[in-house]
């Protein structure tokens, strides 16, 4: 039994929201696409996620801690991207499956919503090279569009498919910074590039 004067059990702070971290890392996404690096501060994310001045520290103390969980979330939907784009596309069945697939995946990223997050994404790409841990964090991941491509490559028979894989997809995400860049104008595009991309990679 208590007294009166006894003083109260201190409250426990309950964890931290998994979904108000996926919030403001989503709100981060934006500030960076559309502010750059030098535009990403917890006082513009708080503003970004409609949240009180304050909220974005209390989750990521440290500006590294709050660019961590940025790249976390943008590997995460880009994983979910190719994830969702291998599920509704047809069996790579020839060298043109292969061009409208990659077509596909170029439109996504250079368009809209999709051209933030390359915007982002670009911008991260450039930050890991003097971050150890945000480069871990993005290197490319295995998914269903990547397995596609590769046991595409090795069905038509050419030398080393993973490597060749890994050579094709580099390049078409080097197509995707070339249109991002240039702007929106240029997303639009043909498939011209992409049809010599997918030709070199077919070479025996």
């Amino acid at each position: 039994m208590t007294s009166e004067n006894q003083a109260p059990a201190p409250t426990r702070r309950s964890p931290a929201s998994p979904a108000r971290r996926t919030l403001l890392a989503d709100a981060a996404l934006g500030v960076l696409a559309d502010a750059g690096m030098r535009g990403l501060t917890h006082r513009a994310v708080d503003a970004a996620a409609g949240l009180p001045a304050g909220t974005t520290s209390a989750y990521f103390r440290t500006r590294s801690a709050l660019l961590t969980a940025l790249v976390r979330r943008l590997v995460e939907l880009d994983q979910a991207e190719l994830v969702t784009a291998a599920e509704h596309a047809p069996v790579l069945r020839t060298a043109d499956d292969l061009v409208h697939g990659l077509a596909a995946l170029v439109a996504a990223r250079t368009s809209g919503e999709g051209r933030r997050r390359s915007l982002a994404r670009y911008a991260c790409v450039l930050e890991s090279v003097r971050d150890p841990e945000l480069r871990d964090i993005l290197v490319p991941r295995e998914n269903p569009g990547r397995d596609a491509v590769r046991a595409f490559l090795t069905a038509r028979g050419v030398a080393d498919p993973e490597a060749r894989t890994l050579t094709l997809l580099a390049c078409v995400d080097g197509l995707v910074l070339d249109r991002v860049v240039a702007g929106a104008d240029a997303a639009s595009g043909g498939t011209g590039a992409i049809e010599g991309l997918v030709a070199a990679a077919l070479r025996p």
